[in-house]
């Protein structure tokens, strides 16, 4: 009768792999094709029962190395039997290792009950990234880009200050809020004055106390890792923002509905990350340095503008308390140039902003300047963040309704030395 070969899908007995493991040998070289086949042997249904093949080989000892024994049964060409059963007994003396339970164990041997072992090493919490980080915050495999991955600080994933949670240079990030609101206030600039000459208009505008807001923010990341350079996790970054900010007279159609500010603010800064453990749970989280151009583009007399290098901070307490501090100081300017004199006085030399995450879905923050003068000026915004439905992928959504009220000095640069009070209800754009 005709032998047929084995189906493919058929599993092959432990004889037949070994014959073929011998033939392999007799005619060629290839050496890593014998073990291979040698191992499927004992994997293969039959391999148990070639362990009972005749007692006739010679012994492979115990502590023989493996290539020696293979080696010694491809030797035994003048007796086919006894060459089998060499191979036989070569491949029942190997032990199978499961890669998983091997990597888990550290070395230790594995056996064919490692797969047991293997899916209980794997469901073990990773360590924190960090050890000098807050003991809540264990990070698992990151499933979105860092400085997008909850699992992240407020402070870490929007200065980027860990390798975790970065996101690399030249890609745009929002900076402020980027904010659509409608603006009520108890007065309205309709005659802007300066103490500089030249610089008062002249003519009143019938402006209206409900106008538009609007915001645009983004920013860059320039450059990284320029201080840092071998700390296994922080990272110091230079950053270029940009914000404008527009008071749009959207319901005064009879002056065909102009807008009344437009403040352009570019800035470039320095961030460097820190570590520090404060009192109370609190962590020092960054400082750095800045420069930041700011001005409404207008010819005279509404012309104002102002340059001013500051130096910033911000701590936090795990992801709940976020503290931002700056402090400033005015470039100074030729009285012949200078379209607002004396403009820190009103606007203010520092600003200190506190915000709580009461839950996952609202924000509340305040954010206070003041001249640090005898002047007694500046200005407090206090804002309510809410978030609206759900991201993309199921996770919290970056849009807000946003609910703020402003007073004091400054809201734009027209107005830097007005006080007025302002309640503006929105939607913002965050953290994107």
């Amino acid at each position: 009768m005709e032998q047929r070969p084995p189906h493919p899908l058929r599993p092959v007995s432990g004889l037949r792999a070994a014959q073929a493991a011998s033939l392999a040998v007799t005619h060629g070289p290839h050496r890593l094709a014998v073990v291979a086949l040698a191992a499927l042997a004992v994997l293969a249904p039959g391999g148990a029962a070639l362990a009972q093949a005749s007692a006739a080989a010679p012994a492979i000892p115990p502590r023989a190395d493996a290539g020696d024994a293979w080696r010694r049964c491809t030797q035994l060409s003048s007796d086919p039997q006894a060459r089998l059963a060499c191979f036989d007994q070569w491949a029942a003396a190997q032990k199978w290792v499961a890669p998983a339970a091997s990597a888990a164990a550290s070395g230790a041997a594995g056996t064919a009950g490692a797969p047991a072992e293997a899916a209980a090493a794997s469901s073990e919490v990773p360590p924190p990234v960090d050890a000098t980080l807050p003991a809540t915050r264990i990070i698992d495999v990151a499933r979105v880009e860092g400085c997008r991955d909850a699992q992240y600080s407020d402070l870490s994933r929007f200065w980027e200050l860990e390798a975790g949670s970065d996101c690399g240079t030249f890609s745009f990030r929002g900076y402020r809020p980027i904010t659509v609101s409608v603006v009520a206030s108890d007065s309205v600039n309709r005659q802007p004055t300066s103490p500089s000459p030249n610089h008062s208009a002249t003519e009143s505008t019938p402006y209206r106390t409900t106008e538009n807001r609007i915001q645009l923010s983004v920013r860059t990341k320039l450059a990284q890792g320029l201080l840092t350079q071998g700390h296994p996790t922080l990272k110091d970054s230079v950053w270029f923002g940009y914000t404008q900010q527009s008071y749009w007279q959207l319901f005064s159609p009879a002056i065909s509905r102009p807008f009344r500010a437009t403040d352009h603010e570019p800035e470039v800064m320095y961030v460097y990350p820190t570590t520090a453990q404060l009192p109370f749970g609190w962590k020092w989280r960054y400082s750095g340095v800045g420069l930041v151009h700011q001005s409404n583009g207008q010819s005279e007399p509404l012309s104002r503008s102002w340059n001013r290098v500051y130096l910033m901070t911000g701590m936090e307490l795990d992801n709940r308390w976020t503290v931002n501090a700056k402090i400033w100081k005015r470039l100074s300017e030729s009285a012949g140039s200078d379209d607002n004199p004396g403009i820190s006085d009103y606007v203010g030399r520092g600003e200190l902003s506190v915000f709580w995450n009461m839950n996952k879905d609202n924000t509340l923050g305040a954010t206070l300047r003041h001249s640090l003068s005898s002047s007694d000026r500046g200005s407090v915004r206090l804002e309510w963040m809410q978030t609206l439905g759900s991201g993309l992928w199921g996770g919290k959504s970056n849009l807000r309704l946003h609910t703020a009220l402003f007073s004091g000095y400054g809201d734009s640069m027209i107005d830097y030395n007005r006080k007025r009070t302002v309640f503006s209800l929105g939607l913002s754009l965050v953290d994107f």
